[in-house]
């Protein structure tokens, strides 16, 4: 099929559908950055020998999901209830944890700081309860990223000889393999910042506030969509937004990484 596709291109055009792919790995890339932070903090409970295997299946459903999610496109697009639902599971989690935090802070003591902590033990149904969680992020991570990468593969020139689930083959084809490097990238993101949050644990409250701003953006896109209308259709993809969006990220992650930074040893 590829070795066909590639046939139908001169080098005008070949250049053009590679342009269009290297901006939708670089969009997948950005997406991937709070969605892999997201699938972090929701596997780092479990034992560490699993979390690999946890991301695994995420990235499976990830992978189902998105492929399918191109047959469905037309009927996808309706599906403004995704985002509203991911949106608010998020700030749940979000809020859940930070006032178990606060909490937390609040009734510790000095002889609390000496103990050492205690281990918990992990059924596989936790574990399968853990990826349950991480699908359904997935679900509007999937319609989000779709409808973004359709919207960008539409400015392509169709090659009118074939056609895959009601797309031009080519279009097809672009938009799944940006979005397989997008979930590439997102799973060795989400290992990363597991890896960070071992590291250090403080920063695991900037993580939840990052978690909760996910949340936001995606209410976002679903006051832009057409059947609510509440904000215009192309303002969660408008370049004031995405500025705002990843500044607020990028200063939550700032603040994160300096107030988690491990305390120095001040013993003689």
């Amino acid at each position: 099929m590829v070795l066909d596709f590639l046939s139908h291109f001169d080098t005008a055009l070949l250049l053009r559908y590679l342009a269009v792919f290297l901006i939708l790995v670089f969009m997948e890339g950005l997406l991937s950055a709070d969605n892999a932070l997201v699938l972090a903090v929701m596997v780092r409970p479990l034992p560490e020998n699993h979390r690999n295997e946890a991301l695994f299946y995420g990235l499976v459903g990830a992978f189902v999901l998105r492929f399918g999610a191109l047959f469905i496109i037309s009927y996808l697009a309706n599906i403004w209830q995704a985002q509203a639902i991911g949106g608010a599971y998020l700030l749940y989690v979000a809020g859940k944890n930070l006032h178990a935090y606060s909490k937390k802070d609040e009734e510790v003591s000095p002889e609390d700081l000496l103990k050492e902590p205690v281990k918990k033990e992990y059924s596989r149904k936790t574990f399968w309860l853990t990826v349950g969680k991480v699908e359904l992020a997935d679900i509007a991570f999937a319609v989000d990223s779709i409808l973004a990468a359709v919207a960008i593969a539409m400015s392509l020139p169709p090659l009118g000889h074939s056609h895959i689930g009601g797309f031009d083959t080519g279009r097809f084809l672009v938009v799944f393999l940006g979005g397989l490097a997008g979930l590439i990238l997102m799973r060795f993101a989400a290992t990363v910042f597991v890896k960070l949050l071992d590291q250090r644990p403080k920063l695991e409250k900037a993580a939840f506030l990052l978690v909760g701003w996910v949340g936001i953006k995606l209410f976002v896109v679903t006051l832009a969509h057409p059947a609510v209308g509440i904000l215009p259709e192309t303002f969660p993809h408008s370049i004031p937004w995405q500025v705002v969006f990843f500044g607020v990220m990028a200063a939550i992650a700032v603040w994160g990484w300096i107030s988690s930074a491990p305390e120095k040893d001040n013993a003689a």
